[in-house]
């Protein structure tokens, strides 16, 4: 291995080939020009690298012309700095340029260009008037692949340890998210599909979008996205998620997405963010941090309308299941209703009947005990006369007066029963009084709303509102084919009737 200007050069030059040794002998007494000079460095360059060699660098600057040519500046930096060790020129011609860079692109998958770390073929070179350069005839994508990987790899063990890879995916996305940022190109046509997906859904749910524009692809596009978010942050209020489309594209224009600031800020936002970048075929990093990775923007549409779709299914069931239940509820308290009724019927009548029976009965046993108590007394009353013909008219008396003691105390028992019998019997009177009020009274709105129904279907009412009556003959015409022309018909309205004479006929098409 050798080192040409910090560059490791690739080579099979055996020992004896190297740099040879350039004689000091006398060399403080040889004076020579400056293009004598250069003529020996570049005799000696040529001589030692006759081979192209294979060169390690990084692309600092790079410029293509209209001839296209491509002019680069390549640098090696130290090892964890970003300090320059080594710099030089490098040019691939026109017609090389032509092959290496759609052959690299389309391997590696990368845009060829400035920030790229590359394996080089190159033929050195020296001018007595332009220096050292390197004329580029190959390159090897494979070494930009593992290097773009390791990178990434580097970037994700980052986030990892600073404790924010998962940062975003544990945020509680709402049920139903409808307020969406959304982060995107205005002229992306990933964003219009978006939209249209999203606005115009078959189930008609509302969604509230606000773009947030910035940069797509290139190097502009991590700190463009970067300042979108910056300003939904000021707003995270208002939303719900954060969306970040594109339209698709090359693999090449998603490297922008695989940078460390990006990734970090997108796995530390304070609201879920979703991706829909548009390439199903690798995942970018900010792909890695975010809540929801999909592959299309119409995909992210679908994802938000399918989740509202599913949370509206479930309240139909949720709705469905509580009506069934009020209305077992409202069936059952019927039922309990309708018994309850039905039994309070039959104990009233079933208490008004027995205590009617009772009432009855005493009424009879009162009468009874009365006549017999009547006929015992006389009877007495003839044997103590026949007894007590010869007792004085003093004894008399005094039978005379617990005689009628006994008749007032019969009296007040006899009264006594039935003023309480007759209470009864009127409270019976006046619960059925009551029962017989209220069904007089829904019987009595029921007559009123079928009035009510009489008097709108009343011929005179219908045609107090604007509608009339033909006849003819005493007859009511329905139908054209009633009529001809020349007869004479009458037409009743609310205040009076009108005759008149058919001059003309026609019929509805």
């Amino acid at each position: 291995m050798l080192r040409v200007a910090g560059y490791e050069l690739r080579d099979n030059l055996k020992p004896e080939t190297r740099i040879p040794q350039l004689e000091t002998k006398n060399m403080s007494d040889q004076q020579l020009t400056l293009s004598e000079l250069q003529s020996r460095v570049k005799g000696s360059l040529e001589e030692t690298f006759s081979m192209p060699v294979w060169v390690k660098a990084e692309i600092s600057e790079m410029t293509v012309n209209r001839s296209g040519h491509c002019y680069l500046d390549l640098v090696e930096t130290e090892t964890g700095t970003d300090n320059v060790i080594a710099r030089c020129r490098a040019t691939i011609w026109s017609y090389t340029f032509r092959m290496l860079r759609p052959y690299f692109e389309t391997t590696s998958g990368q845009t060829f260009g400035e920030g790229l770390k590359v394996l080089l073929q190159a033929k050195i070179e020296y001018h007595e008037v332009y220096g050292f350069s390197l004329n580029i005839r190959d390159i090897d994508p494979v070494y930009t692949l593992g290097d773009l990987a390791r990178q990434r790899r580097e970037i994700i063990h980052r986030l990892q340890e600073d404790g924010v890879f998962e940062m975003n995916k544990e945020l509680e996305l709402p049920l139903v998210p409808q307020r969406i940022a959304v982060i995107s190109s205005p002229t992306a046509a990933g964003l219009q599909d978006f939209l249209d997906q999203l606005h115009n859904n078959p189930h008609h749910f509302v969604f509230y979008t606000k773009l947030f524009p910035a940069v797509m692809q290139g190097g502009e596009a991590p700190r463009s996205i970067m300042n979108a978010l910056d300003q939904i942050y000021e707003y995270e209020d208002l939303f719900d998620a954060v969306v970040i489309i594109r339209g698709g594209g090359a693999q090449l224009d998603l490297a922008c997405f695989d940078q460390y600031e990006l990734a970090f800020t997108v796995a530390q936002f304070p609201l879920p963010v979703i991706t829909g970048i548009g390439h199903d075929k690798d995942d970018t990093v900010i792909d890695l941090v975010s809540h929801t990775r999909m592959k299309t923007p119409t995909a992210v549409a679908e994802f938000l309308i399918a989740g509202a779709l599913r949370f509206w299914q479930e309240l139909k069931e949720i709705e469905n299941h509580f009506g069934e239940l009020i209305s077992d509820q409202l069936e059952d308290h019927r039922t309990r209703l309708k018994d309850a009724t039905d039994q309070l019927n039959i104990l009233v009548n079933q208490l008004i009947a027995a205590r009617q029976n009772q009432l009855g009965i005493a009424c009879i046993h009162l009468a009874n005990r009365t006549g017999s108590f009547l006929k015992d007394q006389q009877s007495e009353l003839k044997k103590l006369m026949v007894g007590a013909k010869n007792l004085t008219s003093r004894f008399v008396t005094g039978q005379t007066h617990l005689l009628d003691h006994s008749g007032n105390k019969l009296n007040y028992i006899f009264r006594e029963q039935v003023l309480k019998n007759k209470n009864l019997l009127n409270q019976f009177q006046h619960l059925v009084k009551i029962q017989a009020s209220d069904q007089i009274r829904n019987e009595k709105k029921n007559l009123n709303s079928i009035q009510e129904k009489l008097r709108l279907v009343d011929p005179q009412n219908i045609l107090k509102r604007g509608y009339s009556l033909t006849m003819m003959n005493g007859k009511i015409v329905k139908s054209v084919k009633q009529v001809k022309e020349g007869d004479r018909i009458e037409t009743r309205l609310s205040d009076g009737t009108v005759e008149s004479k058919v001059e003309k006929i026609s019929n509805i098409q």
